[in-house]
């Protein structure tokens, strides 16, 4: 069954209400791509999809409800694209500026999970919400499996660090949220200043901070290396 079909025809079946909203889904991401999250309309994915405004609801009880479900997917799609990057015995800083680099690649990852506290899941069900937060705590164990192999971890400590990344991203990418300046003529002072805060310098530095810190924590007293003592008696 094509597209047209699915959203033309009347769906009846599991199939065929399972395929219309996949069709759905797909419009979201074109659309989310091309308008961003603040301008996205329930009446315009609407129109694009050719079914009236009341069927959308159908599918997703809220457009946060769609949001979600569109993070849900990007969230899986960056972890396979990141987990495919990965080697043995990385670097902390070639893992941090691999996952910064895929994260920011993907157009709908980072813009949704920004939002995602703050606004997103508070206008959901809680079902719902349980829902995605299991498919969160599935997507870390998969990405903490390849991340302990890569930084030579423990699956605890790779964990601890995935969960970590995450915040951090947040946090840094709300740096390049300022007016842009690069078609301006800036002082060197101030071009470095804006450079320093770019958010790729801030989580890579200290996504490297972070994971070392990490590692460090999983040194058992017996592995520290002995000093001598300066005490006399």
């Amino acid at each position: 069954m094509n597209s047209a079909v699915a959203i033309n025809q009347r769906a009846r079946s599991a199939q065929q209400k399972a395929q219309r909203r996949r069709v759905v889904l797909d419009a979201a991401q074109a659309y989310f791509l091309e308008v961003g999250y603040e301008a996205f309309s329930m009446t315009q994915l609407a129109k694009k999809t050719g079914l009236v405004k009341g069927t959308l609801y159908l599918y997703f009880k809220t457009r946060e409800e769609l949001f979600l479900t569109l993070y849900e997917q990007s969230l899986i799609r960056w972890g396979q694209v990141f987990i495919a990057r990965l080697a043995d015995a990385m670097t902390s800083k070639a893992y941090a500026q691999s996952l910064y680099k895929t994260a920011v690649a993907d157009g709908t990852f980072l813009p949704l999970l920004i939002r995602l506290e703050h606004v997103i899941e508070h206008n959901v069900s809680i079902p719902r919400l349980i829902n995605s937060k299991r498919v969160f705590i599935l997507q870390v164990g998969i990405v903490a499996r390849s991340t302990a192999s890569a930084l030579n971890l423990s699956q605890a400590q790779a964990t601890e660090v995935v969960k970590t990344m995450g915040v951090l991203l947040i946090g840094a990418t709300r740096s390049d949220q300022g007016p842009s300046l690069n078609q301006e003529e800036l002082p060197d002072d101030v071009q470095a200043l804006i450079a320093s805060f770019s958010s790729e310098t801030l989580f890579v530095k200290n996504a490297v901070r972070i994971i070392e810190g990490i590692r460090a924590e999983g040194i058992t007293d017996a592995e520290r290396p002995k000093h001598a003592s300066t005490s006399t008696t």
